[in-house]
């Protein structure tokens, strides 16, 4: 469903040339549920932009639903994301003078009919049915996230591409936007989530380590072991 080929992103920088992707070669097969884990710095955003169609890499390819993105013009591969993708961040980026269904609608064309009675039967779902005429400044950090989830889920894409979605929430509500995760996926969508802690593990199929841009074998390692 999702590859990527020789990937990397190279910047420039006062000390010369900086490699934040090097070399990734990588398969997301339909159905998956992705674990990216990283140290800050490790690359793990830079390759979550690049394989969602946000970030155009330095050189190698990704290949989307048999799609070569960067092949694509610009306004193309924003149709494919419009359509296909999903994106949940940390710091939630919800809309602060839009409601609570307002926010979820901006994550959907609005070109179907009962977009707003999908919207609202979305966040029951997660749990929100109280908050809907809410402000975001009105909500909890954990339901803010469940707020971005919904807006990314909204109008079903094949993908939810999620950057450090429990990184700023208690491991209670860690834990449940993980199963929410968990559950897109086990009705047929594909997950990829970065993260630097251990709340997604759990819950992912698979598990791979991001280093100075490359995967690296063997165990990741918390920061915290590395200054005990």
């Amino acid at each position: 469903m999702l590859t990527c080929e020789s990937l990397c992103k190279y910047y420039q920088s006062s000390k010369g040339m900086v490699k934040s992707l090097d070399e990734i070669n990588l398969s997301v097969s339909k159905g998956e549920f992705l674990e990216v884990r990283g140290h800050s710095g490790s690359g793990k955003t830079t390759l979550l932009l690049t394989l969602g169609a946000m970030m155009h890499p330095t050189h190698g390819k990704v290949v989307f639903k048999g799609t070569d993105l960067y092949r694509l013009n610009r306004a193309e591969r924003a149709r494919v994301r419009s359509s296909s993708i999903g994106f949940v961040f940390q710091m939630f980026h919800l809309i602060p003078y839009l409601d609570v269904v307002g926010n979820v609608l901006a994550g959907d064309d609005g070109n179907h009919s009962g977009a707003r009675s999908k919207s609202e039967a979305l966040l029951r779902e997660l749990g929100l049915g109280h908050r809907l005429n809410h402000l975001p400044n009105q909500l909890s950090a954990g339901e803010k996230q469940r707020v971005a989830l919904a807006r990314a889920m909204v109008a079903s894409p094949d993908l939810i591409l999620a950057d450090e979605p429990t990184g700023n929430l208690d491991p209670e509500n860690s834990k449940e936007v993980c199963r929410h995760l968990k559950r897109y996926q086990e009705k047929g969508g594909t997950v990829v989530v970065v993260t630097h802690g251990d709340a997604v593990h759990d819950f992912a199929n698979r598990t791979i380590d991001l280093k100075a841009g490359e995967i690296i074998p063997g165990p990741f390692l918390d920061p915290q072991a590395d200054e005990a």
